[in-house]
């Protein structure tokens, strides 16, 4: 079955239809950090080729909700997750490891991390774990990644530069692209936009929506309007519980069950 998505882009204009089979599944997820609670009983699925966003104020949980997406618990022994997170119908613990699950989902960081490597190199990474060494091969996946993040453009006569000396915004669009190298089924972005500037900011909203036709992405954003903008469904998270989730539109428009998804929304507080 496919449903509308109710985000509206430009204009009121409705963007495309996603397919109401979930990608994600999660169940009873609670996560703790040395026993103090971030997360509660999170019940939720994320649908494929939809952009799921997920709004609410700081310590509320929506960064904590990623991290367990993609099983970062295995690397950080204070954090002890709870509950059951299916990608694609299979538990995330039955992946042979964290490394495996980790090919099939991207994650894009608040401020830029690169790799200590040129650019090229920065997005011909992964695809050289996963055993591609032509060059005519990993000449096509990081101009194609570079494009896709709408980056080739600015950086094609200078692909032998380090990483590091690119823009801030520019950083940030090669993290993506480092991301989609791995050729991931589902991307986590958690605060794509907090270093870069609004221009940027807009071309990044528009790659998004073109790659929202090819996978599914989780959107974690402090700026509200960036949901109303991008979002198929939203998520409003508070003190570590899911109040509600609606669609982007209907959430905006003021058709919630809790009044405090709408003291949120229009900057009551938060």
């Amino acid at each position: 079955m496919v449903g509308p998505a109710a985000a509206a882009g430009t204009e009121g204009t409705a963007g495309p239809r996603y397919d109401e089979s979930p990608i994600v599944q999660v169940r009873d997820l609670s996560v703790f950090y040395s026993r103090t609670p971030a997360l509660s009983g999170v019940n939720l699925d994320v649908y494929r080729h939809e952009i799921f966003g997920i709004i609410g104020p700081a310590n509320s949980g929506k960064t904590s909700f990623l991290r367990a997406l993609n099983r970062m618990d295995a690397f950080n022994p204070a954090m002890d997750v709870q509950g059951s997170v299916r990608i694609n119908g299979k538990d995330i613990n039955d992946w042979r490891n964290e490394y495996a699950l980790r090919s099939r989902i991207g994650v894009v960081f608040p401020l830029p991390v690169g790799l200590p490597l040129t650019v090229y190199e920065n997005v011909a990474f992964s695809p050289r774990l996963r055993g591609i060494r032509q060059k005519e091969k990993l000449d096509e996946v990081v101009e194609r990644c570079l494009t896709r993040a709408a980056l080739w453009d600015e950086v094609k006569d200078r692909l032998d530069s380090l990483g590091s000396l690119l823009s801030g915004g520019q950083q940030q669009r090669l993290t993506i692209a480092r991301a989609l190298a791995q050729e991931p089924e589902l991307l986590l972005l958690d605060e794509f936009s907090i270093a870069v500037d609004p221009v940027t900011t807009m071309r990044i909203e528009d790659v998004l929506r073109e790659l929202r036709t090819e996978l599914t992405i989780v959107l974690v954003t402090n700026l509200v309007q960036q949901a109303r903008r991008l979002a198929d469904r939203t998520a409003f998270f508070l003190m570590g519980d899911l109040v509600e989730i609606g669609e982007t539109e209907d959430l905006f428009e003021g058709k919630v069950k809790d009044e405090r998804t709408t003291g949120y929304i229009e900057g009551r507080y938060g």
